[in-house]
């Protein structure tokens, strides 16, 4: 579509907009600004990518509100919008162009579904796909092959699940969730009470709840506690391969890369951000809007709006700092050893 097109669709304010009419490509695509053909569009955050303006053969940029790079667009003849979030707007033209696989209304005959799942309107189950009594599901659910829902689950509108994710029972998912292929979710807490004779099996008697617009990535797994609930709050994105331990309570609008780990009780507030590999301790308190960089290993609370690193974390600033020193611990040991013997031979 042309240029023209795509800021009307995105609703950009008309301030924001190039005001001259002979540049007004035809766009094909999206595409990074490093290796951006023509007749694609791109967008740059700030001005310490001032060079790829220059150099991008794209032929259209989304630009932050920077005279400077919206000058050195003009010289090129590249046009150009700007936005005080160009990522953001970016991400919405993603969207034009493209739309994610979605297979038509319909149950594949291989399909194995008790007589008992209430079915809403308008959706799909794939090949191979079992669905156990007592299951309720919504309208416009779409769910991939080789999917298994266990007995009295709950599937909300428009909620995706893919290829070979796993739900157990009396899970409940809200609607516009998507679990991505071979998550399993409410599947047994790690629960096992030590006795002089070995373990004792504690069974899992609770179940799992993700609120509306959760998104669960791949191979990731959420258990359900002996008692009461796991809940995801509303809108949390939670990427590949992280694990949420039984009992754990995670607050919305909060992201959790790859390979974080919770233990059980564990609770998070909102807009919290979990770079990856971060591990957290049993009953942890995450504040809300606190981050923690990636591999820190969290054993207190974390108060809200606060940043921790390391292990064991501790606030950003100090890791830092602790971080600068420590290649410089080889020199300090010897200035040391040679003061001690110095202090000796007094």
């Amino acid at each position: 579509m042309k240029f023209s097109e795509i800021v009307q669709k995105l609703d950009v304010p008309f301030h924001s907009l190039t005001s001259y009419d002979d540049i007004d490509p035809e766009i094909t695509g999206l595409a990074p600004i490093d290796n951006a053909p023509t007749g694609t569009l791109s967008y740059i955050e700030g001005g310490k990518f001032a060079a790829m303006v220059n150099e991008t053969t794209a032929s259209a940029l989304i630009l932050p509100p920077d005279e400077q790079l919206q000058e050195q667009a003009i010289e090129r003849g590249i046009a150009w919008l700007a936005d005080a979030e160009p990522r953001l707007l970016f991400a919405k033209a993603i969207a034009l162009f493209y739309k994610p696989f979605r297979p038509d209304v319909g149950i594949h005959p291989s399909a194995v579904i008790h007589p008992s799942v209430e079915i809403g309107r308008d959706i799909y189950v794939g090949p191979n796909v079992v669905i156990q009594a007592g299951v309720k599901l919504g309208n416009e659910v779409c769910i991939h092959p080789n999917v298994v829902i266990y007995p009295r689950a709950e599937i909300g509108d428009r909620t995706t699940l893919h290829a070979n994710c796993t739900i157990h029972e009396r899970t409940i998912i809200g609607a516009n969730c998507v679990i991505h292929s071979g998550a399993v979710i409410g599947a047994e807490g790690f629960g096992f009470v030590p006795t002089k004779s070995g373990w004792f099996k504690m069974e899992q008697s609770g179940c799992t709840v993700l609120e509306d617009g959760v998104e669960i990535g791949c191979n990731s797994t959420i258990d359900r506690p002996a008692v009461g609930e796991t809940r995801i709050a509303q809108n949390t994105k939670i990427d590949n391969l992280v694990h949420i331990g039984h009992g754990c309570q995670i607050g919305s609008n909060c992201a959790l890369a790859a390979q974080v780990g919770l233990a059980g009780g564990v609770k998070v507030g909102n807009n919290v951000l979990l770079a990856g590999q971060v591990g957290i301790a049993n009953q942890a308190v995450i504040g809300d809007g606190a981050i923690a960089t990636a591999k820190s290993g969290i054993h207190n609370n974390v108060e809200p709006g606060t940043i921790v690193s390391g292990i064991p974390a501790v606030s950003h600033k100090i890791f830092l700092k602790a971080s600068a020193i420590y290649s410089r611990l080889p020199e300090m040991y010897q200035f040391f050893r040679q003061m001690k013997r110095h202090t000796n031979e007094k």
